[in-house]
């Protein structure tokens, strides 16, 4: 893997929504590619020592973004699967820094097969308005994920060892 990657874009970047696996699939991909895995999410947990929910509840969502932006944006990574929050798309520095440094995979499922996957809605810590619904934020971040995604893997019922296998493909042309 580390042969077929280019040295400055040494990493694989997951995106999508909350729900859409980009943490399985990276610890999956990783050990596969024998490369180190990031949750960002788990960054930021441990940065401000609590859960995406409670600091989303404590300080508000702007202050969640701008530390997830911070985070991102300082995070100096080679050989790694990243796995990020699914608002990383709201910042365009955030994702320039991805871009330079990887390629970016969109983990694209229908919003339905999200409905039906996510449970703890309340509690999982997901960056959204209170006057949104869930369906107002898939529909705002999909151009987004679009927008900045190098490849995209279509999950919807797949395996996550079919996705892994897919995104192995795509990114180095070897299964």
């Amino acid at each position: 893997m580390k042969n077929n990657i280019n040295r400055k874009k040494s990493n694989i970047v997951l995106i999508g929504m909350p729900g859409a696996g980009k943490s399985t699939a990276g610890v999956i991909l990783a050990k596969a590619l024998r490369l180190s895995f990031c949750d960002t999410d788990l960054v930021i947990q441990m940065r401000e020592s609590q859960t995406l929910q409670q600091i989303i509840d404590k300080k508000g969502i702007s202050y969640f973004l701008q530390i997830e932006k911070e985070i991102i944006c300082s995070l100096d990574l080679a050989h790694h699967v990243i796995a990020t929050g699914g608002s990383v798309i709201y910042y365009p520095e955030s994702m320039d820094h991805l871009q330079e440094r990887g390629y970016i995979i969109y983990l694209d499922v229908d919003y339905h097969v999200l409905k039906e996957r996510i449970t703890n809605m309340t509690t999982r810590g997901i960056a959204m308005d209170s006057k949104k619904t869930f369906r107002d934020v898939y529909n705002d971040r999909v151009p987004l994920y679009r927008k900045y995604a190098r490849e995209t893997i279509e999950c919807g019922k797949k395996h996550v060892e079919q996705i892994v296998e897919q995104i192995i493909f795509r990114v180095t042309g070897n299964n």
